[in-house]
């Protein structure tokens, strides 16, 4: 799973209002030929980008190329379950990227277009949020 090798602090604000709006970065295909595009804002665990990927490389039967457009680089806290209020904040549960409407979390390519959509519908089966399978036009000079 990923995750920072060396966060500059342990923990952070949620700050939950920054998810408002649509993306204005990351929004068109950059590397591969396919994508799997967020139509919802929210949070995605470095759990759930994983099962993603595996999703779909195992789907494409380790063919193609794949790229992950989203890193998880903000800690989530938690506290133990059964533990009184107070006592200060909890320890660093997970990691999740914040994605907002618009982006472009997964790219691949190498793959036929039916293969292509297969993993990708699969990889959004595992997504918290709404998905769009996006696809590159090819202009003709």
């Amino acid at each position: 799973m990923q995750q920072p090798k060396k966060p500059k602090y342990r923990k952070q604000m949620k700050r939950v209002r920054h998810l408002r709006g649509a993306e204005t970065r990351g929004v068109e295909l950059s590397f591969g030929d396919y994508g799997l595009k967020a139509l919802d804002s929210g949070w995605i665990t470095a759990r759930q980008i994983e099962a993603g990927r595996v999703a779909m490389t195992r789907r494409a039967k380790r063919g193609g190329k794949v790229w992950i457009r989203i890193f998880p680089d903000k800690p989530l806290t938690s506290k133990p379950a059964e533990t009184r209020m107070g006592k200060g904040k909890g320890a660093p549960d997970k990691w999740v990227a914040s994605v907002r409407a618009g982006r472009i979390m997964y790219e691949i390519t190498g793959v036929d277009r039916e293969s292509a959509r297969r993993a990708l519908e699969l990889a959004a089966s595992k997504m918290p949020v709404r998905c769009a399978i996006v696809e590159r036009t090819r202009t003709l000079l």
